[in-house]
C-alpha cells in the first residue's frame, strides 16, 4: 500500500482525538470511559476531502464495547468543486446504504456546527480492505499489480457490476439531488449546466479558450440518448474498496453526485481505467482487467439501458477531468497544465 498521505489538509491527531473523544461523549450518552486511538489518514487517496480513520471503545451495557469510524470533514479552504454538495452526500450515502444494492460504508452521524473541528463533519463506519490507490498508480506496485490476471479479471468484474448497481437506485428516493431552482434541476442539463459553471470558476484567475471551445464542440453534438440515472461524480476502481477476495466492500467518494443520467459514471468509468490501467502507449496495461468493449457490455447487459452516443459522454468526461486539471493544479501551486495537451484531449485547436 503506498505511503503517500494525499489528503487536501492535515492536522494534529492528537488534538483531533481528544476533539473527537469529546463530541462523541455528549453524543453517546449511554457510554462512559470512551477513548479514541489509532487516527491514521488513508494513503494514496482521498484528495478532495480530509478523512481520518479511527477507532472508538467504551463501555455500555456493562461490558467493553468499540468501533471503528471515519470522520470526513467539509473541505473549506481547499475546494476542489465549486458546487457544496457535502449535505447531500451524507444523505445520498444513507439512502443507499438502506437501499442496499450498492456496498457503502454506513454514515452514522453528521455535526453541521463548524466549531468542533473547525468544518462541518459526519462519522460513517470503517471498513476493512484494500484500495486500488491513484498514488503512486496501482498499474505500477502495489496488490494490483501484483495479483494475478485472474484475479484482476475478477477485480474488474465486481467493480462493474456496483457501478452498474448505482443505477438500481430508485430515483423517487434522491429529489434532494435535484438541482437548484435557477438552473436545470436533473436530467444531462443539470450535469452541463455544472460544469458550465465549473468552467467559468477555473478561468476566474486566467483565461482558458481551450474550455469554452471544448464547451461549443460538445454542444454542437448533443446526444440524442439520454437516459435518468444517479451520477456518482468519480466512478473509478479507485474509489472502491475490495477485500481479500476481490469482491468490493465499499464504493466510496460520493461528494459530487447529481440526476445528470446513467451514462455520465460509464464513460467516467472508461476514460479513467484508460488513464489507469489501459493500453495506450506509456502506460502499464494490466491483463485481466477488461477492455472498454468488455465493460460497456457488462454494463449493458446489467443495467439493460442502452449505451448508445456513449462516446460523446466519454468527451464530455474529458471536459470535465480538465477543469479539475486547472483546478488542482492551482490548489498544488503548480504551473498550470499545457493548453496544447488540453487542446488535444478535448479535440478542439489550442491558442487564442
Amino acid at each position: 500500500m503506498s505511503d503517500v498521505i494525499v489528503a487536501p489538509e492535515t492536522r494534529d491527531l492528537a488534538i483531533l482525538g481528544n476533539q473527537l473523544r469529546v463530541w462523541l461523549s455528549a453524543r453517546m450518552p449511554g457510554a462512559s470511559n470512551l477513548s479514541v486511538s489509532n487516527l491514521a489518514y488513508p494513503r494514496g487517496a482521498g484528495q478532495s476531502h480530509e478523512s481520518i480513520l479511527f477507532d472508538a471503545g467504551w463501555f455500555a451495557d456493562g461490558r467493553r464495547q468499540s468501533r471503528g469510524f471515519v470522520v470526513r470533514i467539509k473541505p473549506m479552504r481547499h475546494t476542489v468543486y465549486p458546487d457544496d454538495l457535502f449535505e447531500e452526500q451524507y444523505q445520498l450515502m444513507s439512502v443507499l446504504h438502506a437501499h442496499g444494492r450498492v456496498r457503502v460504508a454506513q454514515p452514522l452521524m453528521i455535526e453541521r456546527d463548524p466549531a468542533i473541528l473547525g468544518a462541518p463533519f459526519f462519522l460513517m463506519e470503517k471498513k476493512q480492505g484494500r484500495v486500488p490507490v491513484s498514488v503512486p498508480s496501482y498499474a505500477e506496485t502495489g496488490w494490483v499489480a501484483e495479483a494475478t490476471p485472474a484475479q484482476r479479471a475478477k477485480l474488474w468484474e465486481n467493480g462493474v457490476r456496483q457501478l452498474a448497481a448505482v443505477q438500481s437506485v430508485p430515483l423517487t428516493l434522491l429529489n434532494f439531488l435535484r438541482g437548484k431552482k435557477n438552473g436545470a434541476q436533473e436530467g444531462l442539463e443539470q450535469e452541463w449546466d455544472k460544469y458550465v459553471r465549473f468552467a467559468a470558476w477555473v478561468q476566474r484567475d486566467r483565461p482558458w479558450p481551450v474550455l469554452d471551445r471544448g464547451l461549443e464542440r460538445l454542444r454542437a453534438n448533443w446526444p440524442a440518448n439520454q437516459p435518468p440515472g444517479l451520477v456518482w461524480g468519480d466512478s473509478r476502481l479507485g474509489n472502491m474498496m475490495f477485500d481479500d477476495d476481490f469482491q468490493v466492500v465499499a464504493v466510496m467518494d460520493w461528494e459530487q453526485p447529481s440526476l445528470g443520467g446513467a451514462l455520465h459514471d460509464l464513460a467516467w468509468w472508461l476514460v479513467l481505467s484508460d488513464v489507469r490501467h489501459g493500453a495506450a502507449p506509456g502506460r502499464p496495461h494490466l491483463e485481466g482487467m477488461g477492455t472498454r468493449e468488455d465493460t460497456i457490455a457488462l454494463w449493458h447487459e446489467l443495467t439493460g439501458i442502452s449505451t448508445a452516443d456513449i462516446g460523446w459522454y466519454e468527451d464530455f468526461t474529458s471536459f470535465k477531468l480538465s477543469c479539475l486539471s486547472i483546478r488542482m493544479f492551482a490548489l498544488k501551486g503548480e504551473p498550470p497544465p499545457d493548453e496544447a495537451w488540453l487542446a488535444k484531449r478535448l479535440k478542439v485547436e489550442a491558442g487564442g
